[in-house]
């Protein structure tokens, strides 16, 4: 891997070209560059862009799972929504580049995305977490929890490009609780 990054990171950044061009228009040469190797060295530790899509969306789901887990220990009810919006709120604002692949699936809505892949991972845990499914009966609150999952993608995507992770945290979780219907103000973190 390359000096500078861990493997978490190098996936990060790999995942946000992908979202950023599409599988398709990224070549080895965009991605090895983002990572700081040469196309030799970042082809010896995955094999081919198609492994290093995989292996970052098995990253976005493997920490998908770990935030569900984490959320569903509360009980259902706006204690959870808040669990789980602080907890997507903080995952979104350190690794955006799998928050944009994965979040390419809000305007979709779990259908096959422009490169015909599914990139799902990281919407069915929150829709399950919040208690709704894409065919639910209860269309306000689906609404809501998709409203929730692309505020927080575009929100937390504004605040690392701004350099502001800190300052927009409690606003954007304020913001994502608003969308469930629980009116908050935010305030400092402790």
């Amino acid at each position: 891997m390359a000096r500078t990054l861990t493997e978490d990171q190098l996936l990060d950044r790999v995942a946000g070209l992908f979202a950023q061009h599409g599988f398709d228009h990224t070549s080895l040469k965009d991605l090895a560059d983002a990572v700081g190797l040469s196309k030799a060295g970042l082809l010896h530790h995955y094999p081919s862009k198609e492994a290093l899509f995989e292996a970052a969306r098995a990253v976005g789901r493997e920490y998908s799972r770990e935030l569900f887990e984490q959320a569903m220990r509360v009980p259902a009810g706006p204690a959870r929504d808040r669990r789980a919006v602080e907890l997507l709120v903080d995952f979104a604002l350190d690794r955006p580049g799998l928050v944009a692949l994965e979040s390419r699936v809000i305007s979709h809505l779990g259908a096959e995305d422009p490169d015909g892949r599914r990139l799902d991972a990281l919407a069915q845990h929150p829709l399950a977490v919040f208690g709704v499914e894409l065919d639910s009966p209860d269309t306000e609150r689906l609404v809501r929890v998709i409203g929730v999952l692309s505020a927080l993608a575009v929100l937390s995507l504004a605040a690392n490009h701004a350099g502001e992770k800190t300052a927009w945290r409690p606003h954007i979780i304020a913001t994502c609780l608003d969308a469930l219907g629980h009116r908050e103000t935010p305030h400092p973190e402790a």
